[in-house]
């Protein structure tokens, strides 16, 4: 049984959420706000928090910030009926599940809680917003979050996250090929670094994978499983 911490100001809303929930044969806890949510959040791990983006005194976004210094690796969903919300870019630089529109797809909404893996986070550096869109979503339909650098130095800005693992480029605007690798290999030390490339370069780095496009998604996912599981990618 899996258990969930839904987050709402709107009680009857999160109420409704909550029983559908239940209705799958798992638990949920409610907060009305974020100051109630942290302390439940302190107290015991959950599988996902679901969180509104608008709510009095502390939004969504601030939120998640602050539970991911209680709990690195508590899966975040952020729902919304304001996508152009200032904050929401803050909110997915924290390496978000998913961002859904209210009122809430709920078949949707069952699918990425139930596939949302703890400490599941994967850093995602490639410049083609394309591919690194792809990457995304296809992490996503394996319960992996990511957070996304498209060039050397948005990968020094990536916030004070914790992925289990990277894939990365190595050729990204900002630097000689294998630079973006290089300096996330310093943020993140000992981070398992999955190469994802055209090039024949070698990685500046030693790497847990290499695959060169076009790759087999597919396998690239396995290889990602079997490293959050705590195996090893194939050479």
């Amino acid at each position: 049984m899996r258990h969930y911490l839904i987050v709402d100001d709107n009680r009857d809303f999160a109420e409704n959420l909550a029983e559908i929930v239940r209705d799958e044969g798992d638990e949920v806890s409610l907060a009305a706000g974020g100051a109630e949510a942290l302390g439940l959040a302190a107290a015991r791990r959950y599988d996902a928090l679901l969180t509104d983006m608008r709510m009095p005194l502390m939004g969504g976004a601030e939120l998640v910030h602050r539970v991911r210094r209680i709990d690195p690796g508590l899966p975040a969903v952020v729902m919304t009926a304001h996508a152009g919300n200032d904050d929401l870019e803050s909110a997915r630089r924290e390496g978000l599940l998913a961002v859904l529109p209210k009122p809430v797809p709920v078949e949707r909404l069952l699918e990425l809680l139930g596939a949302a893996r703890r400490d599941g986070l994967v850093a995602v550096v490639e410049d083609d917003p394309h591919q690194s869109d792809n990457l995304t979503e296809a992490l996503r339909s394996r319960g992996f979050a990511a957070v996304t650098a498209g060039s050397v130095l948005e990968t020094e800005r990536l916030g004070p996250v914790r992925p289990f693992a990277s894939l990365c480029d190595l050729r990204v605007p900002g630097g000689p090929d294998g630079e973006a690798m290089r300096r996330l290999g310093l943020k993140f030390p000992g981070l398992p670094m999955v190469v994802v490339t055209g090039l024949a370069a070698e990685a500046p780095l030693p790497c847990a994978g290499r695959f060169e496009k076009p790759f087999d998604t597919g396998a690239l996912l396995a290889a990602l499983e079997r490293l959050h599981a705590g195996g090893a990618c194939p050479p």
